[in-house]
């Protein structure tokens, strides 16, 4: 395949999905990770992708366009580590915590499921089955029930009704998009229904979301900037962004990605 070939199909993927992870174009296209790279460099060059960590997002995404979970799951990947490990330092064993749906949330639930006596309240079915399979003794997990997302998020009436006889102590929620005007957005207007009412169950709404989120609205606004307590994102975080949440009211907390020799100190891959 020419090189031409390879940037016209990688912009295919891009635009069908909404997002593509390097790891699956070097597995579809049969070429080098390094090839992939630089395709995706020349496209982002030309205005036609946007590049980011692990992967590409298309441009001009669609208000109403909802990348699956698998597809945003590669993305950002360090930054979501890394907003997830700072966000668990909140979490307190026997604390009744909410964990709404996405890959950043998903993160989070990994790294608080070693935490005793914790009670989670999500509509994430990824989230729930970690949870299930891999939590500490002596923790609880509610699943709202409701319809699934492509996210994979339980949303609708169903979703709803369980949450409005819950309370928790902090939601962790994840976002499609920030915006000073917008506020936190959704491409799903279901979903922005759903999270509402999580929202509501809350005492503390806690926002995870990486820089990128930043500037992208979709089609539904869950909550505007000043009914959010606190955001924990990377160092990506541009300074407009940095005080349009400080002039909201909002608490910003910023987290590093692990260095290589952190991770071997560690002891994590």
């Amino acid at each position: 395949m020419l090189a031409s070939q390879r940037r016209t199909t990688i912009l295919g993927l891009v635009e069908e999905s909404g997002a593509v992870r390097v790891s699956e174009l070097v597995e579809q296209l049969g070429v080098s990770d390094m090839t992939v790279r630089r395709d995706i460099e020349q496209l982002a060059g030309e205005g036609l992708v946007q590049r980011v960590h692990g992967g590409a997002l298309a441009v001009g995404t669609r208000s109403t366009e909802e990348p699956g979970f698998t597809a945003k799951s590669g993305l950002m990947q360090a930054q979501k580590i890394a907003i997830a490990e700072t966000a668990a330092q909140l979490v307190e064993p026997g604390a009744a915590i909410g964990i709404s749906a996405g890959t950043t949330t998903f993160e989070l639930a990994r790294a608080v499921c070693t935490v005793p006596d914790l009670t989670v309240v999500t509509n994430s079915v990824p989230v729930a089955q970690l949870l299930h399979e891999s939590g500490a003794p002596g923790q609880t997990v509610v699943l709202t029930g409701g319809v699934r997302t492509p996210s994979d998020a339980l949303v609708g009436p169903v979703a709803v009704t369980a949450l409005r006889m819950l309370h928790v102590d902090r939601l962790f929620l994840g976002v499609h998009g920030m915006d000073a005007r917008a506020g936190l957005t959704t491409p799903n207007l279901v979903e922005a229904e759903t999270n509402r009412a999580m929202v509501e169950t809350s005492r503390q709404v806690c926002v995870l979301a990486d820089h990128t989120k930043w500037g992208t609205v979709g089609l539904s606004t869950i909550i505007p900037l000043s009914s959010v307590d606190l955001v924990v994102s990377d160092e990506g975080l541009g300074a407009r962004a940095r005080t349009a949440l400080t002039e909201a009211g909002a608490e910003l907390m910023t987290a590093a990605p692990r260095t290589r020799f952190d991770r071997r100190r560690r002891g994590t891959p």
